[in-house]
C-alpha cells in the first residue's frame, strides 16, 4: 500500500485534528468550475464542452473517450441524473457515457453539488481503508456502486457533524493521503 504510517487511529481522530477546509480554501480554477457548472446545474445539463472541462479537471487521460459521446447524448444523460433523487439511477446515468468511470461521474457530481458530494478516487478510498472506515478493496481501484455509496454516505454523515460540504470533507482525505504517501501511487 502507498501508505506511511498514519497518527490517526479513526477518521473521526484525523477530522478532529486538521484543518477543516472551506470553499475559500479551494484554488481558483476549481472555484471557477463551481460557478460555471452551477449554472449548468440550474439549465438541468451538462453541454459537451463541459463534460470536457470536468475531465481535464478530473483526468485528462479520458478525453478521446469523453469527445467521443455525441452531444445529445451528453445532454440527455445528465439532465435524467440532475432530475433523479435515486443515486444509484444518477451514477448509473452518467456512466452509461463513453470515458465517465465512478470516479468521473462523481467529479460531475461534485462540481455540480459540493454540498452534498465529493469526488472519490484511489486516495480517499485508501485512506479510509488504513483508517478501517471501509473493509473492501484496499487499493480503491474499480470501484463499485456500493463503494461510491459508502463513500458518499461517511463524507456526508461527517460533513453534517463539522457543518461543511462533503466536497470539504473529500479534499480533507485527499489532503491527508498525500501527507502519508511514499512512493509512487499508482504502479507501472
Amino acid at each position: 500500500m502507498a501508505l506511511t504510517k498514519i497518527p490517526y487511529k479513526t477518521l473521526k481522530s484525523l477530522l478532529n485534528k486538521r484543518k477543516l477546509f472551506t470553499r475559500e480554501d479551494e484554488d481558483a480554477e476549481t472555484q471557477r468550475l463551481f460557478v460555471e457548472f452551477k449554472k449548468a446545474k440550474k439549465r438541468g445539463y451538462l453541454k459537451k464542452s463541459e463534460l470536457e472541462e470536468i475531465c481535464y479537471w478530473k483526468s485528462p487521460r479520458a478525453i478521446h473517450l469523453i469527445r467521443s459521446n455525441h452531444e445529445d447524448k451528453i445532454k440527455s444523460k445528465t439532465s435524467q441524473a440532475f432530475k433523479t433523487r435515486s443515486e444509484r439511477q444518477k451514477l448509473n446515468l452518467l456512466t452509461s457515457l463513453k470515458g465517465v468511470s465512478i470516479p468521473m461521474a462523481s467529479s460531475i457530481l461534485m462540481l455540480t453539488d459540493p454540498k452534498r458530494y465529493g469526488v472519490i478516487d484511489i486516495r480517499v478510498w485508501q485512506l479510509l481503508f488504513r483508517l478501517g472506515t471501509v473493509n473492501t478493496n484496499p487499493e480503491g481501484k474499480n470501484f463499485g456502486f456500493n463503494e461510491w455509496y459508502r463513500f458518499l454516505m461517511i463524507i456526508r454523515y461527517f460533513a453534517k457533524k463539522f457543518k461543511v460540504r462533503a466536497r470539504d470533507i473529500e479534499r480533507i482525505l485527499f489532503d491527508a493521503h498525500s501527507d502519508y504517501q511514499k512512493g509512487r501511487l499508482y504502479e507501472s
